[in-house]
């Protein structure tokens, strides 16, 4: 007990004496300016960083919505400039549509002022290529002085082909049977040989032409891309009118004859203009 009281005794100075020495520390930094605390720059430091907090925040929230309505302005001219590019694209075409059609026009107009007869020039307007009837529909008829059995020709790609002849003939239409029809036969000769056969048709744009009757004896003077004419014989065609070119030759066991199979000059499914020619002399009105 007594060991205890002496305990309290020695820590109880001990305390103040401690207590002493931290305010003696204190008065002592504060008379000799190594600690001075100044409330004004305190209260400034603790308003600027409050305010710097709330500038940052105002800042952070002013350039989100500036964001967002810069955002929505971008999508904006994006879809602005999207719609006028399509619109280009789609000048671009109708121009270079527009060109082609000129050059399709000015290649017609350069050939038929080269023609000896009169002639008339049509667009196809409808085609029907069922191959049983295998119809190709242009917009010019008997106003514009055509005739039934009048041939048919183009020019594509800087070739002139024969095309068929007109079978049916209304007052503003007229119909055209092509040289693919299978009812279709035409009187054609070699360029080479000057040998004489029979050109058919087979009923579809796709398909080769068929000629035949030619003697076997000219299979070693003609060769693959001879050129096929008409020989203007019966009265029908114009005589030297491009049909095709020879693709196959074939000697039929059979047969006397070679069979020839024939590439149009014309590409029927891109054809669009035609000339109907009179190659009698009758007048014809464009």
């Amino acid at each position: 007990m007594a060991e205890k009281q002496r305990r309290k005794t020695i820590k109880i100075p001990l305390f103040f004496f401690l207590i002493y020495l931290i305010v003696s520390g204190f008065f002592l930094a504060m008379s000799t300016g190594g600690f001075v605390i100044s409330f004004k720059d305190v209260g400034f430091a603790i308003v600027s960083t409050v305010q710097r907090g709330v500038h940052a925040v105002y800042s952070g929230v002013t350039t989100f919505f500036s964001s967002v309505a810069e955002l929505s302005q971008l999508k904006k001219d994006y879809e602005l400039l999207t719609e006028k590019l399509e619109d280009y694209k789609y000048l671009q075409r109708n121009n270079v549509e527009i060109r082609k059609e000129n050059e399709r026009l000015k290649e017609l107009l350069d050939y038929t002022e080269t023609l000896p007869y009169d002639y008339c020039t049509a667009q196809i307007i409808a085609r029907d290529p069922n191959a049983n009837y295998s119809g190709i529909t242009i917009n010019k008829g008997s106003r514009n002085g055509i005739g039934k059995g009048m041939p048919v020709i183009a020019i594509q790609n800087g070739n002139v082909g024969l095309v068929g002849k007109v079978i049916s003939v209304g007052p503003y239409t007229s119909m055209i049977l092509p040289i693919y029809d299978y009812q279709c036969n035409i009187s054609a000769k070699i360029e080479t040989t000057r040998d004489i056969g029979i050109v058919s048709g087979n009923g579809y744009t796709c398909d080769y032409l068929t000629m035949s009757y030619i003697k076997k004896r000219v299979m070693d003077e003609i060769q693959y891309g001879d050129v096929i004419l008409t020989s203007g014989e019966n009265d029908n065609y114009m005589k030297d009118i491009p049909i095709g070119t020879i693709s196959s030759i074939t000697a039929l066991d059979y047969d006397t004859s070679l069979e020839l199979q024939i590439i149009p000059v014309i590409d029927f499914n891109r054809l669009e203009n035609v000339i109907v020619a009179d190659f009698k002399n009758l007048a014809i009105t464009d």
